[in-house]
């Protein structure tokens, strides 16, 4: 879905705590986009990576936290225009969250392409994480049955299709096969 205000218009984080209750949107360089609510594949997909991470973090007492959307992440805090709502979120520096959200780079980011959401996931969002000190993201596609795994931090993007093992670069030895 294309942002929902015209490209002059420049958009703040107060323009998304505005938005009427119950309603979602992220705002990426000051334009705000809508965000449809998911579809059961990629509910489904969502937890299940989910409950992946958490008993791997769980099993090895690691101190790291998984988040599901809707959970906010604020990149920059002296940048008022990008607010995120990444599928998942990993953050392993605990004193980057409050209850607002995640306040700078999470570890790890998962986004969920719908068909509305593919520019951005694909494009824009991959910018705004490398560029702020993601170390890996994950584009899952449930079209095209896919994993985009990207590990910023030594340059390498690697592409699975489901059913294949993932591995995950930010914790050694773990992988995950997405179906």
């Amino acid at each position: 879905m294309d942002a929902l205000l015209k490209d002059d218009q420049v958009c703040t984080i107060e323009d998304i705590y505005n938005l009427p209750e119950g309603e979602r949107a992220e705002l990426i360089d000051g334009q705000i986009y809508n965000m449809a609510p998911p579809s059961w594949t990629h509910q489904r997909i969502s937890s299940y990576l989910h409950n992946q991470i958490y008993n791997y973090i769980l099993t090895n007492n690691g101190t790291c936290q998984v988040l599901a959307a809707p959970f906010a992440v604020f990149l920059n805090d002296a940048d008022d225009k990008n607010y995120l709502e990444p599928d998942l979120t990993v953050v392993c520096d605990l004193s980057k969250l409050d209850e607002k959200g995640c306040h700078g780079a999470p570890d790890w980011v998962i986004e969920i392409v719908s068909p509305s959401s593919r520019p951005r996931d694909y494009i824009k969002k991959m910018i705004k994480y490398a560029t702020a000190g993601v170390r890996e993201y994950w584009i899952v596609d449930p079209e095209k049955t896919q994993v985009m795994a990207y590990q910023f931090e030594e340059e390498i993007v690697e592409q699975y299709v489901f059913g294949e093992e993932v591995p995950v670069g930010i914790f050694a030895g773990f992988s995950i096969k997405v179906e």
